[in-house]
């Protein structure tokens, strides 16, 4: 091996010393083992849909294709060797014989380990055992590997280490790739939804001079050349507000949001979320758009079914989803009445359910934590939860029919929450207040977010009557593909750093 080699060895942990070798004696053949590119003309995918159909023994030598993929298997049969390689699409099994080669291509071979990304050029037929294959008529190296794969049958069993080494992961197990590809396609599936009914996708801002939105502790960082504060958002809500204030009627934001919070098999710092909003409705006609975008979806990856399983449980999407408001969860699964008991019994209350209960939260605050404690775990099916104590929402219009009440709904599935809408406040005078008051509360709750002054500008222009929704892409992500944990739908999950690493 030459010095450089002998260098990267002192550089490298993972690299495999054997396959170094085979990269130096590739390159003294004269081959490029990096090459530029390659001109492929057909995917594994591809062959199995054209060709399918051709019977055993079949050969197809007037159709030469290119074809290239990542080497999984070989095994030798005398002269003849055979090859599955993998691309995005699937594997396509490569058969060569060695006289047909030249003697760079048979020394070539020499060098050739699994994990390679190889190019052969071929015609396709289907062997004696009946597989589609590819007889090779020249092979072209695409790329030397210099770590090993996992094995074949075993791949990543390390849970940890499918989430640092996503690219490992990707590359042995094809489920993985499919729950991608899925969540692509949910996605496009919301895009397609919110496009055909006339909204307008647009950005804002992600570094924020002021948070806000949620009730969520945000992430800081420090922009040099302004000298001051900024904050990664924890949700786009008042900037898309804002654009409401400034005449587009229908607008949403697909994108990142960051809550510096813990992390759990719901919960990860930085996650995808869509935000709409949209001019002259209100949560009820949100309650119905949202149900109706969700059971769209599920058809359109689920083979036109709204059923799917998700942990062991059958869940049916198919709207009209129950509605139920807080008070009423409340008196069913705490056994309480919530209009008359005191701040002291509902104290008392929630401790039966947990012993870390925050006294100087409000009443409403309290209402809105025993009905998180009793009845979420039975919300199994999709359910509306509606109609929240007036202190939980300080964004939210006061309910039209009870003052202590403001209209909003949360969507849960599986005891989780997927959705959250409100029946945008409008009135100036309200918002002002009640931003007041939920800055006060910053002395004790860290998720209480500070007054936004240039926002509460906005409404004093004059904000339309306003729906608006967010949804957790990630964790609609999961209950269609059947995944417990976030980190398996994210391809980069957060993680803490290993040491000397």
């Amino acid at each position: 091996m030459n010095d450089n080699f002998h260098k990267y060895l002192r550089i490298s942990k993972t690299v495999d010393k054997q396959k170094l070798k085979r990269l130096d004696a590739v390159r003294e053949l004269g081959i490029e083992p990096y090459p530029h590119n390659f001109d492929r003309t057909i995917s594994a995918g591809e062959i199995k849909k054209q060709f399918d159909h051709i019977e055993v023994g079949t050969k197809l030598e007037d159709k030469v294709f290119n074809v290239a993929g990542r080497l999984m298997l070989k095994r030798k049969m005398g002269k003849s060797m055979f090859m599955d390689i993998v691309d995005e699409s699937g594997k396509i099994q490569i058969y060569l014989q060695k006289p047909e080669l030249t003697e760079l291509e048979r020394n070539l071979l020499s060098n050739i380990s699994i994990g390679d990304i190889l190019g052969f050029t071929g015609y396709v037929f289907r062997t004696k055992m009946g597989e589609l294959s590819i007889h090779c008529q020249k092979i072209t190296l695409l790329c030397k590997s210099l770590a090993n794969l996992p094995e074949k049958y075993h791949g990543l069993k390390d849970v940890e280490l499918k989430y640092r080494q996503r690219f490992v992961d990707l590359a042995m197990d094809p489920k993985v790739k499919e729950v991608f590809k899925v969540r692509s396609q949910i996605t496009t599936a919301i895009r397609e939804f919110l496009n055909e009914r006339g909204f307008m996708e647009v950005e804002t801002p992600i570094l924020q001079p002021i948070y806000g939105g949620a009730m969520a502790k945000p992430f800081s960082t420090h922009h040099n050349d302004l000298d001051m504060e900024l904050f990664l958002r924890v949700s786009p809500e008042l900037y898309l507000k804002r654009l409401i204030v400034g005449g587009f009627e229908k607008v949403y934001e697909i994108g990142k949001n960051f809550r510096n919070e813990s992390i759990d098999t719901t919960h990860n710092p930085e996650f995808t979320a869509i935000e709409w909003y949209e001019a002259y409705t209100d949560y009820n006609y949100q309650m119905t758009q949202v149900e109706t975008l969700v059971e769209t979806i599920i058809k359109k990856v689920n083979n036109g079914s709204t059923k799917t399983i998700f942990d062991g449980k059958e869940i049916d999407f198919k709207a009209p989803w129950k509605r139920l408001s807080i008070y009423d969860g409340i008196r069913e699964y705490a056994n309480v009445e919530p209009e008359k008991i005191s701040k002291e019994d509902l104290i008392k209350e929630i401790k039966k359910y947990k012993n870390d209960v925050e006294e100087k939260k409000t009443h409403g605050e309290l209402l809105l934590e025993l009905f998180e404690e009793t009845a979420e775990k039975n919300l199994i099916q999709p359910t509306f939860v509606i109609d929240h104590p007036v202190e939980t929402s300080p964004l939210t219009k006061i309910h039209r029919d009870n003052p202590k009440l403001v209209e909003r709904f949360e969507a849960f599935v599986n005891a989780t929450e997927i959705a959250n809408a409100y029946s945008e406040l409008n009135d100036p005078v309200d918002q002002g207040m009640r931003l007041k008051e939920q800055e006060a509360h910053q002395e004790f709750d860290e998720e209480a977010h500070p007054m936004d002054k240039n926002f509460l500008h906005a409404i004093e222009i004059g904000m339309a009557p306003t729906g608006g929704v967010g949804i957790g892409i990630d964790r609609l992500v999961m209950l269609l593909t059947d995944n417990i944990s976030i980190r398996d739908i994210i391809l980069f999950p957060t993680m803490k750093p290993k040491r000397n690493n």
